[in-house]
């Protein structure tokens, strides 16, 4: 008796939405293959792991992983972002983008482990995620091929694809569909479309889930010490902390208080502008105090540099190249940065602000003596005439030689040459 022709595996980022649902479906039905699940805990905001994992096994999956991957997030991704202050448009703390290279990362892993040579995912052909996936995957192992469903499936709207799934009996949603697109984890959240595709239009008040409106919050402040060790957040209030209680700490804390509320539109890596909102009081919070701790403890040159550094490595993350070599060269400068970024930074958090109003180090380069104006002034005043001399030397002698007052010499020259050819003539 002949045996069954053995099928192709792929790999499959599985949310449990109806989208990665038909995509699990999909893959059966049209493409014939055994389809392995993969679903990756990051701090995403109440998700049932066990029921998402199950419900892959129950619709076929040959294998069904729900992974905690939080602590790792954490002390492998975030931690860099926080060294970085990686904020993509001085604005976006990059937290869809700090995820999809550790999915990435665990998806390969599941392929060699299963043999198998496919991974899908289910984003769509004009978002940044689909970037994001497809880099860290072909950066991480090149043999492997990619297949996206969203991209190749004749399923024009929600509806039709809902048609399909109850055709396919994959579970539809029974309760009312958000209108925004919404993804979450232990950064932040990001939420998009529905009347957010609006950019006059401003943000309804019920797409808020972790930050109070800032006219209901606490009319007293909140005062929150940060403390920091090689750059890295390491207590809280004199208590020390792991970063992931930490983080979902300060997101409790600072969003009571209304804080960490962004609305901008931004420029997607394929072309598109895209208006976004943000919820990232934690985030927020963290890179603001780690940016106020740099000045006290980076000398001037190296902390100017680092606004550069900054920029590209956010560029870099946002547009998918978390495994590229520049972002390695990028992550090498920046922790060479942190080695004297140690010491405490007190953050006020009042109706939507949180503003850092101290700061002290071990390693501090401010020096009171020198920064005084009162009587124990150490700084010497008679050395800045020379000083201000040598500095301004270059421009003196360009504005002589080439700048305004050149020309107009050049000028009051010309003048006087003609008018002496008049009066000869």
């Amino acid at each position: 008796m002949a045996q069954a022709a053995t099928k192709e595996k792929v790999v499959l980022a599985y949310s449990g939405g109806l989208d990665t649902s038909v995509c699990l479906k999909w893959l059966q039905a049209e493409k014939g293959f055994d389809v392995i699940a993969v679903c990756g805990n990051v701090g995403q905001d109440e998700n049932d792991l066990a029921a998402i994992k199950q419900k892959a096994i129950d619709m076929g999956a040959v294998a069904s992983f729900a992974v905690d991957m939080r602590e790792e997030y954490a002390n492998e991704y975030v931690t860099l972002a926080i060294a970085a202050n990686g904020l993509y448009e001085n604005s976006y703390p990059l937290l869809s983008a700090l995820s999809r290279p550790l999915l990435s990362k665990h998806m390969v892993e599941v392929a060699h482990a299963f043999g198998a040579k496919y991974v899908a995912h289910g984003c769509t052909g004009k978002g940044n995620d689909q970037v994001r996936f497809e880099t860290s995957i072909k950066a991480l192992d090149p043999s492997i091929e990619i297949i996206a469903p969203v991209r190749e499936w004749n399923l024009h709207s929600r509806e039709e694809e809902m048609e399909w799934a109850k055709a396919h009996g994959v579970p539809v949603p029974t309760t009312k569909k958000s209108p925004y697109s919404i993804d979450d984890n232990l950064w932040g959240r990001a939420i998009e479309c529905g009347v957010l595709e609006d950019p006059w239009c401003e943000p309804p008040a019920g797409i808020w889930t972790l930050t109070a409106d800032a006219q209901s919050a606490p009319d007293q402040p909140e005062y929150l010490e940060i403390g920091f060790e090689s750059g890295v957040p390491c207590s809280l209030n004199g208590e020390e902390m792991g970063l992931v209680d930490m983080i979902k700490t300060i997101n409790v804390k600072a969003g009571l208080h209304g804080c960490g509320r962004l609305d901008m539109v931004e420029n997607r890596l394929v072309g598109v502008k895209s208006r976004e909102c943000y919820e990232v009081p934690a985030a927020q919070v963290i890179i603001n105090a780690h940016k106020a701790l740099e000045t006290l403890c980076l000398d001037r040159e190296t902390q100017h540099y680092k606004f550069g550094i900054e920029q590209k490595w956010a560029t870099a993350v946002y547009e998918g190249l978390w495994y590229s070599p520049l972002k390695e060269a990028l992550d090498s400068f920046c922790a060479s940065t942190q080695a004297c970024v140690t010491g405490t930074v007190k953050v006020k958090l009042y109706k939507g602000s949180s503003t850092v109003v101290g700061r002290k180090s071990p390693y501090s380069l401010y020096d009171f003596g020198l920064a005084s104006y009162g009587a124990q002034d150490t700084f010497d005043h008679e050395a800045a005439k020379g000083f201000i001399q040598l500095h301004g030397l270059p421009t003196t002698v360009w504005s002589a030689k080439q700048g305004p007052a050149a020309k107009e010499m050049a000028e009051q020259s010309a003048f006087e040459e003609k008018a002496n050819a008049v009066s000869a003539a």
